[in-house]
């Protein structure tokens, strides 16, 4: 691989990691007030941001060098970071300060998004999208894995203050890798028009691509119904599967999977990638299924796997027909809508699985979750342009 590229893979290694640092950080920091509700202020304060800032980072990411977006946005999560690890460190939590600081960090978290996106579309040859699309799902799975172990390390050995300046530390690293990495020259001077005339320009875009739309709608679907599993699953787990334990062993042999089906994509070269999103999408049914039967836990693990393998497979097979598919000065736009879909859906799974449960029991809402999952996703299956083949595209020149 050429030096750019390994400079994306560092830089995006960096904020993955940091990125799995702090929820972990923030919810041992904050659960010390004993509140509750002290924690729901903070955790909203970040998502809150994000998803009203979204479209307006789209805009930015087509409208600026990708990479010169990706360095303030990274280095905005530093300093937010850092001003967390200093007001943990001097004295006791307060709240209002934390929200305020984690607002900003959802605003960098905003911006980097699109534009990290559109980033690999510009620095990395087209032939060699999966592979690198693959590699940083590794890299950002194997972050998820790592962040909150490392984030509870900290808080034990040393305290949450510097949990949050090492989570800063790493933004700022990857604000100076990705900062000056090389891209592909801009595809022809665009006239700038005003926001909203760019925020139209990008939903009209949008509108062009109904293979983008459907799979759009069909992983909010999916995504929706990830968040009840993720409230819903243990709580079967340990009133009817043996345990806590039991719960434990399933998300481990999940992470697994998620870590195969990532490896698996690079090595792919499916003439048809977007039927691999479609399945792996799919087969989220299985372990929703399957908690909503009791099944035993050898089954549930195995069909979580499948699930989390599945994950793993439509994650840079997706990334890679984006950039593939949309034009470059319309990525950022475009892909905010997928990214807001995705950062509002799981929240609303999280927060309705609960009450839901209250009302029908367990096994309902996770068997039409299981219904409609499958069914959205397979259901994309249908379009045109969903079925066609891939073209052979050819490499952008590095500048």
């Amino acid at each position: 691989m050429t030096s750019p590229i390994w400079r994306l893979l560092a830089g995006r290694t960096f904020a993955a990691f940091a990125t799995a640092l702090i929820p972990t950080t923030l919810t041992l920091a904050v659960v010390r007030t004993g509140s509750a509700a002290d924690l729901g202020i903070v955790l909203a304060s970040e998502l809150l941001p994000m998803l009203l800032l979204l479209p307006v980072a789209g805009v930015a990411a087509d409208r600026f060098p990708a990479r010169r977006v990706v360095l303030v946005a990274d280095l905005v999560r530093a300093a937010a970071q850092c001003g967390t690890g200093a007001l943990l460190l001097t004295g006791p939590v307060r709240v209002p300060q934390l929200a305020a600081l984690a607002a900003v960090t959802g605003a960098g978290v905003a911006f980097g998004n699109p534009s990290a996106r559109t980033l690999v579309a510009a620095a990395v040859p087209a032939g060699d999208r999966l592979r690198v699309n693959a590699r940083l799902g590794v890299a950002t799975g194997l972050a998820q894995i790592a962040g909150p172990a490392s984030a509870g390390a900290m808080m034990l050995a040393l305290g949450a203050g510097w949990s949050s300046l090492l989570t800063g530390v790493l933004f700022a690293a990857s604000a100076l890798t990705l900062g000056g990495l090389r891209t592909a020259p801009a595809p022809g001077v665009r006239t700038r028009a005003g926001f909203t005339a760019e925020l139209r320009e990008g939903w009209s875009e949008t509108r062009r691509h109904p293979w983008f739309l459907a799979n759009v709608l069909a992983h909010g679907v999916w995504h929706l119904a990830a968040g009840l599993l993720l409230t819903l699953g243990p709580l079967i787990a340990v009133q009817s599967l043996g345990g806590a334990a039991s719960w434990v062993l399933i998300a481990q042999v999940g992470t697994v999977g998620m870590l195969l089906g990532v490896w698996a994509a690079g090595r792919l070269a499916p003439r048809r990638p977007l039927y691999g999103v479609a399945v792996g999408a799919s087969a989220q049914a299985l372990p929703l299924a399957a908690l909503a039967l009791r099944l035993p836990v050898a089954v549930t693990a195995g069909a979580y796997f499948a699930a989390m393998f599945g994950v793993g497979v439509l994650s840079p097979l997706w990334e890679t027909e984006m950039q593939r598919r949309i034009p470059l000065e319309a990525l950022g736009r475009v892909g905010s809508f997928d990214t807001l879909i995705s950062f509002a859906a799981r929240p609303l799974g999280l927060a309705v699985a609960a009450p839901l449960a209250g009302v029908t029991g367990t096994a309902a809402p996770l068997l039409v979750a299981a219904v409609l999952s499958g069914a959205a996703n397979l259901c994309v299956l249908l379009l045109p342009d969903v079925r066609r083949e891939r073209e052979r595209e050819p490499s952008p020149a590095l500048r």
